[in-house]
C-alpha cells in the first residue's frame, strides 16, 4: 500500500511534478463551479484561508473530551499527510476481511453444520443465501444511517451487527438460530458494503482514489481465502463449524476498535455545514501548501451551498426523486446498476459460496475439496492486485473489459463437466481447475470496478441512496444466484449453466462496458459530474472512437 505513495526519490519527484500537472489543469478547467469560486470579485482566497483556519481553531478549543468520545474519535496527525490516507485507506478497505470471510466460510462450515443440524438440502441453500438477503436490508439502511450518522459511524455500527451475528451462528442449535445469525450477518454486510466506498472516496485524494477503493475487493478476496483457510483448519476438529462461522468475531472486533482512530469524511462534514470541523480534517489528510488542495475545499464547499440553496425549495421526497429525474443522475444510477448485475449474475457468488461442493462433483474427495476451494479464492484474491497496483494508471474502462477473461474461464469450467472423470478424471480436474483459475482470477480484477464505480459516480446529494440502491441490487442479485444455484444446475445442466446463462450474460455486459463505460480516473467527485451530465450516446461514440484510434495505432 505504501507503494501507491513512497517510492524512489526520483519516483517521487516524478509523481509529484504529475499530481501538480494534473492540479494545474484541474484549475484551468472553465466549469461553472470553479470559474464562481475564482472569478467571483468578492472572493478573496487569502482572506477565506484565514476565515477556514479560525473555524477550526473555534472546533478544537471548543470540543470537549466527552464530544470527542461520544464522536468515537481519537485523533492521529502525521507530517506527511499521506500517511495519514494510507492509515484511512488501509483501515476502512479491511472492512472487506469481514464481507470476504462470512461469503466463503458457509462453504467449508455447511459439510459439518448439515448433519450437527439436521439441515434439508433446502435448509442448506437458505442458509447460504440468507446473509445477500439480510444484505440488502441492511443497504436499505445504509442512507439513513449515512445521513444522520456519518460514514465513519455506519461503518462502526456496522461492526455491532457483525459480532451479533457471528456469535448466534456459533451458538445455533437450530437452523433458526443459524437462519437469524446469518441474516444478521448480512446487515453488517450491507451497511458496510456501501459505507466503505463512500468513506474512502470522499476522503481521499483523486489520483490514488481508485487504487484505494479497489483495496476494499482485495480484502473481500483476501477475507474470502481467509475463509477457505479456517475451513480446512478445522475440519477434523469436533464441531469445528462453530470456530469457522465464528472466526469473523475476531476481525470485527478489531475494526470496531480501529475505526476510532480514523476522522469522519470531510465531505460529509462540508455536507452538514460542519465547515471548521471539515477543514480540521482536510488538514490531517492533505497539504494546504498546496494551491489544488487548497481549491478543491472551496470547491467542495460551494457545492454544497448550492446543494443547500437547492434543498431550502425541495421536500426531502423531491431530493430523492432527483436521482431517478435528473438526466445526469439517472445515468449514473443506470450505469452503476447494470455493471453490479452483470458481475454478479455471471454466477460468482454462486461459485464461492458452492466451491466446495462444486469441487466434490467434478470427482475431488470430500476433505481435499475444503483445501482445493483455496486454489479459487487464492485465484481471486491475486487477480484483485494488479486493478489495486494499476487501477488509476490504465483506467476503469481497461479493468471491465477484464471480463473476457472471465467468459473464457467460464467455457473452461463448461468443458471440464464434458470430461468422463470416470475415465479421464486428471484431465478433467485439469481443465475445471484451469476454468475456475481463469475465471475468478479476471473477475477479481473487474470486481474491484463494483465499488470504485458507484462510489464515484454520484455527486455528494444522491451518493448515499445511489450507492443504497447499487448495493441492494448487489445484494439481490448474489440472493438470486446463491438460493437458486443447485436448482438452476438441476435444469440447465452444469455446462448449461456455467456456458449458456452465466457466459451469456457476461457477454452482453462486455458489450455494454465496451460502449457505454466512461473514463473516470483522475478526475476529483465534482468533476465526474460533468462526465455523467454527457447523453450516453456520446460517452459511445467517444468510446467507439477511442477504441478506433487504438486498433489503428496497433
Amino acid at each position: 500500500m505504501s507503494g501507491l505513495f513512497e517510492k524512489s526519490s526520483t519516483d517521487q519527484v516524478s509523481s509529484a511534478n504529475s499530481f501538480n500537472e494534473k492540479v494545474e489543469v484541474h484549475i484551468d478547467r472553465t466549469t461553472d463551479k470553479i470559474s464562481k469560486i475564482q472569478d467571483d470579485p468578492n472572493f478573496n482566497f487569502d482572506h477565506e484561508l484565514e476565515e477556514l483556519e479560525i473555524l477550526a481553531s473555534e472546533y478544537r478549543q471548543n470540543r470537549t473530551w466527552f464530544q470527542r468520545m461520544l464522536a468515537l474519535e481519537i485523533e492521529m496527525n502525521f507530517e506527511n499527510k499521506n500517511h495519514m490516507v494510507m492509515l484511512l485507506g488501509t483501515f476502512a478497505a479491511a472492512a472487506g476481511l469481514l464481507s470476504g470471510l462470512d461469503q466463503s466460510i458457509i462453504s467449508g462450515a455447511s459439510i459439518g453444520m448439515k448433519p450437527a443440524l439436521n439441515l434439508t438440502t433446502n435448509e442448506a441453500s437458505l442458509v447460504s443465501s440468507l446473509m445477500p438477503l439480510g444484505a440488502m436490508a441492511g443497504s436499505i439502511m445504509m442512507t439513513p444511517l449515512n445521513e444522520y450518522f456519518g460514514r465513519k459511524m455506519s461503518i462502526i455500527i456496522s461492526c455491532i451487527w457483525y459480532t451479533i451475528g457471528a456469535s448466534i451462528c456459533a451458538g445455533s442449535v437450530s437452523h433458526q438460530m443459524m437462519y437469524a445469525g446469518r441474516f444478521l450477518l448480512g446487515i453488517g454486510v450491507g451497511i458496510e458494503g456501501g459505507c466503505v466506498g463512500i468513506y474512502i472516496s470522499e476522503s481521499v485524494p483523486a489520483n490514488v482514489r481508485g487504487n484505494i477503493v479497489s483495496m476494499y475487493q482485495f480484502n473481500i478476496a483476501l477475507g474470502e481465502v481467509l475463509g477457505y483457510a479456517v475451513a480446512a483448519m478445522f475440519y477434523d476438529v469436533h464441531g469445528g463449524w462453530r470456530y469457522m462461522v465464528g472466526s469473523s468475531l475476531v476481525f470485527s472486533i478489531a475494526l470496531f476498535i480501529g475505526m476510532f482512530f480514523l476522522p469522519e469524511s470531510p465531505r460529509y462534514l462540508v455536507h452538514k455545514n460542519r465547515i471548521g470541523e471539515a477543514y480540521a480534517v482536510w488538514k490531517r489528510l492533505r497539504d494546504m501548501n498546496d494551491k489544488g488542495n487548497q481549491l478543491e475545499f472551496f470547491e467542495m464547499r460551494q457545492a454544497a451551498f448550492q446543494e443547500h440553496e437547492r434543498a431550502k425549495e425541495e421536500s426531502r421526497f423531491q431530493s430523492a426523486m432527483e436521482l431517478f429525474l435528473i438526466p445526469r443522475n439517472r445515468r449514473a444510477l443506470i450505469y452503476g446498476s447494470l455493471m453490479i448485475f452483470f458481475g454478479q449474475m455471471s454466477g460468482i457468488n454462486g461459485v464461492l459460496y458452492y466451491l466446495s461442493t462444486l469441487m466434490e462433483k467434478i470427482g475431488f474427495s470430500t476433505k481435499h475439496s475444503v483445501f482445493m476451494s483455496l486454489v479459487g479464492g487464492g485465484s481471486l484474491l491475486l487477480g484483485t492486485i494488479p486493478a489495486i497496483l494499476y487501477m488509476d494508471r490504465f483506467g476503469r474502462r481497461t479493468w471491465g473489459m477484464n471480463i473476457i477473461g472471465c467468459i473464457v474461464g467460464l467455457v473452461f469450467v463448461g468443458a471440464g463437466y464434458q470430461i468422463n472423470t470416470s475415465t479421464n478424471l486428471p484431465a478433467a480436474e485439469g481443465v475445471y481447475l484451469t476454468g475456475i483459475i481463469l475465471y475468478m482470477g479476471f473477475f477479481g480484477s473487474y470486481a474491484c470496478l463494483t465499488w470504485v464505480v458507484p462510489a464515484e459516480s454520484f455527486d455528494m446529494k444522491t451518493r448515499p441512496l445511489g450507492m443504497t440502491i447499487c448495493s441492494t441490487f448487489l445484494y439481490l442479485w448474489s440472493f438470486i444466484v446463491t438460493y437458486n444455484f443447485t436448482k438452476m444446475q438441476n435444469a440447465f445442466t452444469y455446462t448449461g449453466l456455467t456456458l449458456g446463462f452465466y457466459g451469456g450474460i457476461a457477454v452482453l455486459g462486455l458489450v455494454y462496458q465496451f460502449l457505454f463505460m466512461p473514463e473516470t480516473k483522475d478526475k476529483t467527485l465534482e468533476e465526474i459530474d460533468d462526465i455523467f451530465s454527457r447523453s450516453s450516446f456520446d460517452i459511445a461514440r467517444e468510446n467507439i472512437a477511442n477504441a478506433k484510434k487504438w486498433f489503428s495505432r496497433s
